[in-house]
């Protein structure tokens, strides 16, 4: 889900309510004649917070590669962000595009994101520029802070679809908070987590602010590694956006709700399987854009929490509909466990890689490393990297419907 990425129909950046910061660029600024910036607060924690960062060309030009500045103004910390290259310097924050995100057109708008950390409060930066102009002099109020039973936990992938994700991020490290739920009992609140042994039910709604609805999840009980679970949701909006990622999860995902027992991280170098047998059933009420995938996420440290964003992304497609599409451009068409699949690579402060099978199917009998071996195979992905967390569900852009496991384990290092 990040949280988690860009996706087709195509952007996969959850954004908040915000005001807008509104400025003039001088006219000597490399042909761009106005922007707006947007500075949000989209989840807040103990220690913790995620933001996003809107840019926006009112004018009439393109801005052809831009370079955003503010300062933090009470000592946050920057912890690393997505669709962009993002620095600190004492207060002083830099953001430079991401190459595939350089130009702005004329009434377009990119959004980049961070994690960040804070102690002494988390007041939202005065002041904005781009390419060295000022841009804007407001920004919208930071998120209270949630209670341990509404903590969000989640960032969708750009997935191609977050990252990613990407995922909302969560630095919950037990799950204590929000295991109480009853077999069967539906949860519709924002970032519910319903624990079951190692796996988790994730409620992600990381990109809520693009449209409008709601998302429910249960869990029906666990029987081995068998997790009985489903999703239901209703969502308006932006068809290019995606507005969530209710995913079973197992591992890592900006921090741990489960932290020991998963089998979680292992080293690629390591060769072991991780098999993921899911049949599952999608409903749908109206016509959807969504898909239904895995979604892997790698590191270069055996350890990641909650400040560590992934290196690597990859996810495998197993159904789409209303031209749903994965981040970043076709690389190839290869034959997986005697599937066929499209394989696309893209990049939002992250590599993503996207497997597409080319027909649909509602049951899938993987070792996911496989997609794996590939790209280490094509050179694109390091042996030493750590496999830190893999999740199944369904990222949705628009419509309504649900999705409900039928059988076999969701997955697990085997």
């Amino acid at each position: 889900m990040l949280a988690k990425r860009i996706v087709v129909p195509l952007s996969v950046l959850a954004v908040g309510s915000a005001a807008a910061v509104a400025g003039v660029l001088n006219a000597d600024a490399a042909e761009v004649t106005g922007c707006s910036v947007t500075y949000s607060v989209v989840n807040q924690w103990g220690s913790g917070f995620t933001g996003d960062v809107k840019i926006k060309n009112t004018g009439g030009t393109n801005i052809d590669g831009w370079k955003l500045g503010f300062a933090f103004p009470s000592g946050q910390l920057l912890a690393g962000g997505w669709n962009g290259s993002w620095n600190q310097s004492g207060a002083q924050i830099s953001v430079t595009d991401a190459g595939w995100n350089r130009t702005i057109a004329p009434g377009a708008t990119v959004t980049a994101g961070f994690n960040g950390g804070w102690t002494e409060g988390n007041a939202v930066p005065t002041a904005f520029t781009v390419n060295g102009v000022t841009c804007g002099a407001d920004a919208a109020p930071a998120a209270s802070t949630p209670s341990a039973a509404s903590s969000p936990s989640a960032f969708s992938s750009p997935s191609a679809s977050s990252p990613a994700a990407i995922p909302s991020p969560s630095v919950s490290q037990t799950p204590a908070a929000n295991s109480a739920a009853s077999p069967g009992a539906e949860n519709c609140t924002d970032y519910a987590a319903l624990v079951r042994g190692r796996f988790w039910v994730n409620n992600n709604v990381w990109g809520r602010a693009d449209g409008a609805g709601s998302q429910c999840v249960w869990e029906n009980g666990l029987s081995g590694d068998s997790l009985s679970w489903g999703t239901r949701w209703t969502w308006s909006g932006d068809n290019t956006k995606v507005k969530s990622y209710a995913s079973a999860v197992l591992g890592w995902h900006w921090g741990w709700k489960v932290p020991s027992g998963t089998g979680l991280p292992i080293q690629l170098s390591a060769g072991e399987a991780v098999d993921a047998n899911w049949n599952f059933k999608v409903t749908q009420t109206t016509g959807n854009v969504m898909n239904v995938a895995y979604d892997l996420w790698l590191h270069d440290t055996a350890n990641p929490d909650w400040q560590d964003n992934p290196t690597d992304e990859v996810m495998v497609w197993l159904y789409r509909s209303g031209g749903a599409g994965p981040v970043g451009t076709k690389q190839a068409t290869v034959t997986i466990a005697g599937a066929t699949w499209d394989l696309y690579k893209g990049n939002i402060g992250w590599e993503v890689y996207s497997f597409v099978r080319t027909s649909n199917t509602s049951a899938a009998d993987l070792n996911l490393t496989g997609f794996t071996d590939d790209l280490v195979a094509r050179g694109w992905l390091a042996k030493s990297k750590y496999l830190s967390s893999v999740q199944a569900g369904a990222e949705v852009f628009t419509g309504s419907g649900r999705l409900d496991r039928t059988g076999g384990s969701v997955c697990g290092p085997g």
